[in-house]
């Protein structure tokens, strides 16, 4: 269809430019001269300033078009998985809180964790759809079925045919001119050029006052179409970027808890206290004479660490430190003797270095749960 059309525009600008030859050769002296031509270079560049605005806010309006079919059919697909996902979230939190595995709950906690996290993420979703709903889809759609576009449109339709007009009126101008050179002197063939020219000199005047509002129209329709159509790809390109970093924030924590779940099941039977295992040293040994030496069984480990809490102790001094399931600790000290020394929650103290197990990956929030 643009070849069809641009093979058009050429075949016009031919007839137009053996009109204005015909026009020379039967108006020379008269009417017919240069200055009062109907497609002179002026008319012309206005009338192919016109043909690219078309052509460009078609191309525009059919973009347009093809990305509220886009957004629609993602919206429709997207509530789809919305349906899927709310179901599988209501069935892992169905299993989770009825389970009645008698080896443990691990896989009753993480089944929990994973309904609230889906429920979270397809939260997440429904928000995205909406946004490219109300942001995108909506403002395009009005614009492609907007008044402003075919208002302009009309006006260079109704430019066109005034165009087709006035090129019809030179000819009926130039047939009266010839007639005029043939019988000299005949008053009503004199009377009929002169009204021919007054209707020509009036299509030419109106023609080009449309000529610039059709193309003052379709100029403002062109930039607002750019403009408008770039928001909204900017608008479609941050919600699906904020809906993937939320996605994201909640798959890093699920992460979290599933890899600690999996730990204590793959973990090794609590440990039990030797009864002949010496009693923790004081925070006086630690913190005086013997700080970086070996002595009385205290070693200096190799730098702070964190450690994970794999079993429960209740401790049974004031220097010892109590310790539950799933905490995380600074680990600072670790005896010969199996003793070791931190800081979790704030508090300090002693605790069988078996409880625990070190961690190289934890997530930030449970970092900052340490102090």
């Amino acid at each position: 269809m643009e070849a069809i059309r641009k093979q058009a525009s050429k075949l016009r600008e031919q007839v137009a430019r053996q009109q204005q030859a015909v026009l020379k050769q039967f108006g020379a002296g008269g009417y017919g001269g240069s200055d009062n031509m109907v497609t002179d270079q002026a008319e012309l560049q206005q009338h192919h300033k016109l043909d690219k605005l078309h052509i460009s806010t078609r191309a525009a309006k059919h973009y347009q078009r093809d990305i509220v079919r886009g957004v629609e059919g993602y919206i429709v697909n997207g509530s789809k998985q919305v349906e899927i996902g709310t179901k599988l979230s209501e069935d892992s939190r169905k299993y989770g809180a009825e389970n009645t595995c008698t080896s443990g709950s691990t896989l009753s906690r993480a089944a929990l964790n994973y309904a609230r996290s889906r429920a979270q993420m397809e939260k997440e979703r429904g928000n995205l759809l909406k946004a490219l709903g109300t942001q995108v889809a909506e403002p395009l759609r009005a614009m492609v079925m907007g008044a402003p576009l075919e208002d302009a449109r009309h006006l260079a339709q109704r430019y066109d045919r005034m165009r087709q007009d006035a090129e019809a009126q030179a000819i009926e101008v130039s047939k009266r001119q010839a007639k005029v050179r043939e019988t000299p002197g005949n008053a009503e063939n004199a009377m009929k050029l002169e009204a021919s020219e007054t209707k020509l000199h009036d299509l030419k005047a109106n023609m080009a006052i449309l000529g610039k509002e059709a193309t003052a129209a379709m100029t403002a329709v062109e930039a607002q179409q750019q403009r408008l159509t770039l928001q909204r790809l900017i608008a479609m390109v941050e919600a699906e970027r904020a809906y993937h970093q939320r996605v994201l924030q909640i798959l890093d924590h699920l992460e979290g808890e599933m890899i600690s779940e999996r730990q204590r099941i793959e973990a090794p039977p609590t440990p039990s206290v030797d009864n002949s295992m010496p009693p923790p040293p004081s925070y006086k040994e630690v913190n005086g004479v013997y700080a970086s030496q070996d002595h009385n069984g205290i070693t200096d480990s190799m730098g702070y660490f964190l450690g994970e809490v794999l079993f429960p102790y209740h401790a049974e001094s004031e220097v010892e430190l109590n310790l539950s399931v799933g905490d995380y600790i600074v680990i600072r000290k670790v005896t010969n003797n199996g003793w070791a020394e931190g800081e979790c929650k704030g508090k300090a103290g002693w605790f069988p270095f078996g409880y625990v197990e070190r961690r190289d990956r934890v997530l930030a929030s449970k970092v900052a749960e340490v102090f």
